[in-house]
């Protein structure tokens, strides 16, 4: 079967709706009630605005809490060889992608335009999956204490033996396996994945879910183009709560197994050469725990944290290390701290 990717060609979609550049507009025209609730404490996902955070916001946030909160604040200060890195694992997932199906710009009107590409998307890689296929760059959604993540795999496709294997491809710009360190965060995220994707087949994202967390109105209209391209991949839609339904439906109805094994490909960048295959396993007690504990910061129950001691060396490749608080406070210690109040 060949698959058509549809990607939206109108504003950035972010967890936000809107660009961090144009919230002091928004809090400026805020009204006077919006204000007296402002005088509260914010949480981190009210300082920035956000519905829902991404499988990457908190694998990034398994690395280095602080380091995260810095990026999304300050992204100007990132090192450009990290963004050249970046850009340059964006393109070869991009290729990648290509193999397996083509991409076409759609033009979208509204939010729930927007998430109804995500959605078709997931629609037309089901029958795929069911044929006993390979899809690549297929979206997951769900909610985790109360907050909803999305996430896009790398590849789901089955085994000699008939797993359901995820696929996860990780380029470096060094030719050399990655530290533990990294290779935890890159678990971390494999087996979270796994967690919102089984929850997806097992009946637990159902229509309301969505609209309710990202603040969507099932009753909005589609646009054409969204209708057009819904009909190619064989549904009949009019509105937003249309495609929810039948996400719920195909996902529920569709006899898919959980994923029951999860690899990391790791290649060297330059040279396309493979490096090595992790085969990660997967503990659900351990996964729910660790994200509770970044969840809560998201949740303002608690403050940011950066590494402790024994990983400062990761201070040392990371751009924003001139201006960590953390590691300031870490540096000076308790002690030091305590001998320059007496010198006051």
């Amino acid at each position: 079967m060949s698959l058509i990717h549809c990607r939206d060609s109108g504003q950035p979609n972010s967890s936000s709706d809107l660009p961090l550049d144009s919230l002091s507009t928004e809090v400026a025209a805020d009204t006077a009630a919006g204000q007296v609730k402002r005088k509260r404490a914010q949480t981190p996902l009210e300082k920035y605005s956000l519905k829902y955070l991404s499988v990457t916001d908190l694998s990034t946030q398994s690395w280095c809490e602080q380091q995260m909160v810095y990026g999304r604040e300050l992204p100007q200060l990132q090192a450009p060889e990290k963004v050249r890195l970046l850009n340059t694992g964006k393109s070869i997932h991009l290729a990648r992608e290509l193999e397996v199906h083509d991409i076409v710009e759609v033009r979208t009107t509204s939010k729930e335009d927007s998430w109804a590409l995500k959605i078709l998307n997931l629609l037309s890689m089901i029958p795929v999956l069911q044929a006993g296929g390979c899809v690549r760059e297929l979206p997951v959604f769900g909610v985790i204490d109360g907050i909803f993540l999305v996430g896009i795999i790398d590849e789901l496709c089955y085994t000699a033996k008939g797993e359901l294997e995820l696929r996860e491809l990780k380029t470096r710009g060094r030719p050399s396996m990655p530290s533990e360190a990294q290779k935890k965060r890159d678990y971390f995220q494999v087996c979270l994945y796994k967690y919102i994707f089984d929850a997806m087949i097992q009946g637990q994202l159902k229509p309301d879910v969505i609209t309710r967390h990202i603040r969507l109105r099932p009753e909005q209209p589609l646009g054409s183009q969204i209708r057009q391209h819904a009909q190619k991949v064989g549904f009949v839609v009019t509105c937003f709560g249309d495609l929810l339904e039948l996400m719920y439906l195909n996902l529920t109805l569709s006899d898919l197994p959980s994923i029951d094994r999860l690899t990391i490909e790791y290649s060297h960048q330059d040279s396309d050469t493979p490096l090595g295959t992790e085969v990660v396993e997967f503990e659900e007690e351990k996964v729910r725990e660790r994200v509770q504990c970044y969840l809560a910061y998201w949740k303002g129950q608690r403050e940011v944290q950066g590494v402790e001691i024994e990983e400062a060396w990761k201070c040392r490749s990371c751009s924003y290390s001139e201006i960590c608080d953390w590691r300031r406070t870490r540096a000076d210690g308790p002690e030091q701290r305590s001998g320059s109040k007496k010198s006051k």
